[in-house]
């Protein structure tokens, strides 16, 4: 009984080894290769795929997703001579899970050893300068030649990018010192620049702030002259509004000769020819004056002419 036990007891190890090998599931995004008697038999795809056990195996199973891969710094020639140490990092996927496994041993050994000659050649035509200024020229250049040849291998290169170009030490330093004396010298360019344009500003500024208050001094004095103008029209109507006398213009001459002759620095001023004949008019009104006095006081009385008036006549003054 026991050996018929031992036999049962492998059967059903027998039968579920066999529906594990003949049951394979296939994740979303990968592909798996059939061998059946180590010859190509098909691909299987994501899902649930059935084989046959002990005959069909799995040969390879592959990744379709994008996949990123960085290489290791190259040491690459330029046109002038110089070495520069380049890292790259290729962007592929792979379409064709047959030909990735068939067509080439190791797809990743291929594309980097591709990557480093196809960089070399590019990089030899190039000096330094444009080496460091044509990373997108070197990436379109690189892809189309990595894409082309990597197409037969079922792999499609979808971006090639440069991490970083790395020139010698000495290199670097030299072009450090020039990159500082080429801000320098546009620091100084701006520095003049701005010193000048700062003068030509103050300059306009300070033309423009005379250039107002000329303008401004040549308005008040044409107002003040209007004004004065407007006072001697208005004293001149309200004068002639009414009707002065030659006395009353007398005496007024007589008022201002006072204020004329005011400060300490007036050691000489000029008499007017009219004070003349204001001094004739007021010796007029002053001899008026006297004779009507003369006649109030000594009406009654008289004098020794009997009662007389005496006239006096004031010379007058030429």
């Amino acid at each position: 009984m026991e050996p018929v036990i031992i036999v049962l007891v492998i059967l059903v190890v027998l039968v579920f080894i066999a529906l594990i090998k003949t049951i394979q599931v296939i994740p979303q995004a990968s592909a798996a290769i059939v061998e059946r008697f180590g010859r190509y038999t098909r691909t299987l795809n994501a899902g649930l795929n059935i084989v046959v056990p002990f005959i069909d195996t799995i040969r390879n199973r592959i990744d379709l997703r994008e996949q990123v891969v960085p290489f290791p710094p190259q040491p690459v020639i330029t046109q002038d001579n110089l070495v520069v140490n380049i890292d790259t990092v290729i962007y592929y996927q792979v379409t064709d899970a047959r030909a990735a496994t068939y067509e080439v041993a190791s797809y990743i050994q291929a594309i980097e050893q591709l990557t480093v000659t196809t960089l070399r050649n590019i990089i030899g035509g190039m000096d330094l300068e444009r080496t460091l200024t044509s990373r997108e020229e070197i990436n379109a250049a690189l892809r189309g030649v990595l894409d082309e040849a990597t197409g037969k291998w079922g792999i499609r290169v979808n971006r090639v990018e440069l991490k970083a170009i790395e020139p010698p030490t000495s290199i670097q330093d030299s072009m450090e010192k020039q990159m500082r004396a080429d801000r320098d010298k546009r620091a100084a360019i701006l520095t003049a620049e701005g010193t000048r344009q700062a003068a030509i500003l103050t300059a306009e500024g300070e033309k423009q702030s005379q250039i107002l208050r000329a303008e401004g001094e040549a308005k008040a004095a044409a107002l003040r002259a209007e004004g004065e103008a407007q006072a001697v029209r208005t004293v001149f109507e309200a004068i002639h509004a009414g009707d002065p006398d030659q006395k009353l213009l007398s005496y007024q001459y007589l008022q201002m000769l006072p204020k004329i002759a005011e400060g300490d620095a007036n050691k000489l001023w000029i008499v007017p020819s009219e004070i003349g004949d204001a001094l004739k008019g007021l010796s007029g009104a002053m001899g008026n004056f006297g004779n009507f006095g003369g006649n109030s006081g000594g009406g009654n009385s008289g004098n020794g002419n009997g009662g007389g008036t005496e006239r006096r006549e004031k010379p007058s003054i030429d």
